[in-house]
């Protein structure tokens, strides 16, 4: 082993309070979340957020942190709501445990040292659990559902495994267990049900006050898999060089009244989770993919936005409406794509929409381009894609890039969130906002810190920088072999976008009022916002506001946090499985991140590996501001954007990670001598 134990900068011991205001929930979530027990005077309700060299990493609501020793934590784990006295400007002890996260833990059962244990797949709970019984039909090796029997502070952390989960031999069963370990909820409950099922399919007398489109050419463009549409579009020409562009989104409150059963069930999930090859879906398939799904050629109560659009992609009025409507087509964007290349195929089997689809593509393209004048950033990362075989097994990993048609549909729908925050804001709408806020000035700092050795200028991102400066950037390098980090650390210096109740604009696409409207089958907030538009229509009482907009923004952007990180494990599972049939290959890949125990490679296909310092014949040192590891005795730098060639050593299935090696020697190539130099030299062995 050649790493070399480590005594450079290690950051600060704890984490500096938040400056940022947070909002706090100010009341509880009734039947949605259970309520937890008033803290002691002077302590305060923190979660534990993990571990830190050694010591426990507290979270007050607030966002401030705190650490606290594990003796003075008294066995409480991740995730654990915690009541706890702050006694310094950043330490904290607990009290005591107010809220058990982890009642049931799933982990692949072990023997070890003669007694039988579980290794969590949570990472962040000790890495081994003592089994005291198994009353499951359970084979050593088998991924398993525990239930806790004794916590840390009463003896110590023991489960009995109570439902066997399946193996890490099947991706099904991968993919259930990291479902459980999130607690990601699958089963609607009963009442839930029989209010879905009882939902009636659109009919005109029903709703008379409805505006009938179903005359209008309009129809769904969506990736092949997908079964919840829940938007249609339709574009008209309206003279003087002007289109009215329709975009037409499944009216899910008709269904989904606020309080219902089923309404306490899109809350408590929020959003829909996608896995490869499978869906959680916010609301019951009878809705998502049944009665609210715009299906062609059947009748669906939807909520219409109007856009009047000019030659220069400006949106001069709109108009929303209650309407019924009728898709024409359910079209899909790789055939879209192939239409807008010339394929007589396409054009044969699209010819009744091939005109309006042209109409759209110029349109999107004016839009296009008035979005990037105004500085909009488009990151246009390519998202992994999976080939799956019958029995879900995926077999290779493809790069799924944004075509025409993708694009044009989301220029439609980014046009027609903006023109629904707009009107809200303007009749005082109370909505659930889109908000985006500026970049951390520090996470700037250090992405001009990586550019400037490749000639970037980056004076702009010193002071208060613009989105139009950091798009600047992304176009100028877009060609670049680096690209691909440079992208990815522009990224990381964002914000993460959030719901709010306030509109507080959104940076990254350079919009004052932005907010989700149409895709309310999958995300709540869309619920919420076209609900408040049918009451604004109607004249109605407006069904949320206040404190509960507050806690629904709230608990709509956790549960969107918690679907992006489950989507992201489920791509990982995927890509370590894929690259198991690849052990003892060549490949190239991009140095993706740098630690001071080794770097991160993006293989070509998308699949993430790991070269640890120990497999290489040298110390490094590890450079934090430059995110750099240099080797003492060779020279060799490792930095991010850099190629390497690597072979694959090992895929380890139960933790998804890619053990990488590096091909080519770390000895750096000596520079070719001058010739001036080489004549020098020549002399100087002569005079001797």
């Amino acid at each position: 082993m050649k790493q070399k134990p480590h005594h450079g900068h290690h950051g600060k011991t704890a984490q500096a309070r938040s400056e940022k205001p947070r909002y706090v929930r100010r009341i509880s979530l009734d039947d949605f979340a259970p309520t937890v027990a008033p803290a002691d005077d002077g302590a305060s309700l923190m979660t534990v957020k993990g571990m830190i060299r050694g010591d426990v990493r507290l979270e007050a609501e607030d966002g401030t942190q705190y650490l606290c020793s594990r003796e003075n934590a008294v066995g409480a784990l991740f995730g654990d709501t915690v009541c706890a006295k702050i006694i310094s400007r950043d330490r904290a002890v607990v009290l005591r445990i107010e809220k058990h996260a982890h009642e049931q833990i799933v982990g692949l059962l072990k023997r070890h040292q003669g007694r039988l244990v579980i290794l969590p797949l949570e990472r962040r709970l000790p890495e081994m659990i003592d089994v005291i019984d198994v009353t499951c039909d359970a084979q050593r090796g088998d991924i398993v559902l525990t239930r806790v029997v004794s916590w840390e502070g009463e003896g110590g952390l023991m489960v009995e495994a109570i439902e066997r989960v399946g193996s890490f031999k099947m991706a099904k069963h991968a993919i259930d267990a990291l479902i459980l370990t999130e607690r990601l909820p699958v089963q609607f409950d009963e009442e839930a049900l029989r209010q879905a099922n009882a939902c009636r399919e659109a009919e005109p007398g029903d709703d008379p006050q409805r505006e009938d489109l179903r005359g209008l050419m309009s129809f769904t463009i969506d990736g092949r898999d997908a079964k919840d549409f829940d938007d249609a579009v339709s574009i008209e020409h309206i003279g003087d060089g002007c289109v009215r562009l329709g975009v037409h989104i499944a009216d899910v409150g008709h269904y989904v009244p606020v309080g219902t059963p089923l309404d306490r069930e899109a809350y408590i999930r929020g959003t829909s989770v996608y896995f490869p090859g499978r869906v959680l879906p916010m609301l019951p398939e009878r809705l998502s993919n049944g009665v609210c799904s715009l299906r062609p050629d059947e009748d669906k109560y939807t909520l219409s936005a109007f856009m009047d659009i000019d030659d220069n992609g400006e949106v001069l009025s709109s108009r929303f409406a209650r309407t019924i409507t009728r898709s024409k087509a359910r079209l899909i964007y790789d055939e879209v794509n192939d239409l807008f290349d010339g394929d007589a195929q396409m054009r044969e089997k699209m010819a009744e929409v091939e005109a309006p689809l042209r109409a759209m593509r110029e349109l999107a393209g004016k839009i296009r381009a008035k979005r990037e004048k105004q500085g909009a950033i488009d990151f246009d990362a390519d998202e992994p894609k999976f080939v799956l075989d019958e029995e879900g097994e995926p077999v290779e990993i493809v790069k799924r890039a944004r075509g025409i048609a993708e694009m044009m549909i989301e220029d439609f729908m980014l046009t027609a969130n903006e023109a629904v925050a707009k009107f809200a804001k303007a009749k005082g709408i109370p909505l659930l906002y889109r908000v985006h806020e500026r970049p951390d000035p520090d996470k700037l700092a250090a992405f001009a810190e990586f550019l400037a050795p490749l000639g970037v200028n980056t004076r702009p991102l010193a002071h208060n920088a613009k989105p139009s400066d950091i798009r600047a950037i992304l176009t100028k390098t877009r060609a670049w072999p680096e690209f691909s980090v440079i992208s990815a650390l522009a990224l990381r210096a964002m914000a993460k976008a959030r719901y709010d109740a306030s509109p507080l604009g959104h940076y990254g696409l350079a919009l004052e009022d932005y907010c989700h409207f149409t895709s309310p089958i999958r995300r709540y907030p869309d619920l919420v916002v076209s609900r408040a538009i049918t009451a604004a229509l109607r004249g109605e009482r407006f069904p949320m506001k206040g404190d509960a907009l507050a806690d629904a923004a709230q608990q709509s952007s956790d549960r969107e946090r918690a679907a992006v990180e489950a989507e992201r494990m489920a791509d990982k599972i995927m890509m370590a499985r894929v690259m198991a049939s690849h052990v003892g290959e060549m490949t190239e890949g991009v140095v993706s991140g740098v630690t001071e125990w080794g770097v991160y490679v993006s293989l070509t296909n998308g699949a993430e590996g790991f070269v640890h310092v120990r497999t290489l014949d040298d110390w490094f040192d590890f450079d934090e501001r430059k995110m750099t590891l240099r080797g003492e005795r060779t020279g060799f730098v490792f930095s991010l954007g850099q190629t390497l060639r690597v072979r694959v050593e090992f895929v380890d299935l139960t933790q998804s990670t890619i053990d990488l090696s590096l091909a080519d020697s770390l000895r750096q190539p000596r520079k070719q001598q001058s010739a001036k130099k080489r004549e020098r030299a020549r002399i100087r062995g002569f005079l001797r």
